[in-house]
């Protein structure tokens, strides 16, 4: 399939559309609840064992930021999610070998994307190393040594605060690399240039709906996360299938634009 010559454009959207793709993409979930459910138990599982191998290794602070982090590399781990949501807008059936092994995400573009997610996780454990580090100078081994730090003392509210806001720009920046970019790759005719660049312009083009949509991403993440990622079986699915449906909003082929005008969900394509 030939690559296009030129960026495809970008819709605008209102402030209700991350809700429509949220609804849509928990419409989709149930539409093939199997495969979808058995694709985050696998990996809601891996998760949790990596959580755990390093909480055991009196690593709690690791274990907690690497838990966190999450949210930077959730969308590299969603590519199944993707592929189940176009082939349920495809009218095709969707079976747990198809999404657990997708194949047009086996090329190199994708891979480099993981790359970029891969360092700039680095960079997030670096910041959170340094920001721990200038915050005390004892080592916490167990999770609740930690929280008494991190809740109860001056020092590890302060420095919950500079990591917060630290780690919230580390993350954004992430997301607005990775936002579209993931589920657009799914697309042999788009390179790893095309679609990160089509990501960045999804976020200036929409910023409100996009801080809101990374908003609601990080929370479901989050949450999930809070709950030693049992959560994560249905979210992750979940919110695949919903950033699917927030992809197919907000880029709009050209030759979809030229044969049907506006996005849809009345949105506005601007090139």
């Amino acid at each position: 399939m030939s690559t296009p010559w030129r960026l495809p454009d970008v819709a605008d959207v209102g402030f209700d559309a991350p809700f429509r793709w949220l609804a849509g993409g928990w419409a989709d979930l149930w539409r093939t609840p199997g495969p979808c459910l058995a694709y985050g138990f696998g990996v809601s599982a891996l998760l949790a064992a990596a959580a755990w191998g390093l909480y055991a290794s009196s690593l709690a602070f690791w274990a907690v930021i690497a838990a966190l982090g999450l949210v930077l590399v959730a969308p590299i781990l969603a590519m199944g999610p993707y592929e189940a949501g176009r082939r349920i807008e495809a009218g095709e059936p969707v079976r747990l070998g198809r999404i657990v092994l997708v194949r047009t995400a086996l090329r190199p573009d994708v891979f480099l994307l993981g790359v970029a997610l891969f360092l700039i996780f680095s960079i997030w454990l670096q910041a959170a190393q340094i920001v721990y580090g200038l915050s005390t100078y004892q080592l916490h081994d167990t999770l609740p040594e930690f929280l008494a730090f991190a809740l109860g003392t001056g020092e590890g509210r302060r420095m919950l605060v500079a990591g917060g806001l630290a780690g919230g720009v580390i993350a954004f920046a992430a997301y607005t690399l990775v936002v579209v970019s993931a589920p657009m790759l799914l697309d042999p005719r788009y390179d790893v240039f095309m679609a990160s660049v089509t990501s960045v312009r999804t976020v200036l083009r929409n910023p409100g709906p996009m801080m809101l949509w990374a908003f609601v991403v990080a929370a479901l993440v989050l949450g999930s996360v809070a709950t030693g990622f049992v959560a994560m079986i249905v979210v992750l699915p979940w919110l695949g299938l919903a950033s699917r449906r927030a992809f197919r909003a907000l880029v709009v082929p050209h030759e979809a634009a030229a044969a049907t005008g506006p996005a849809g969900e009345g949105a506005e394509v601007r090139p």
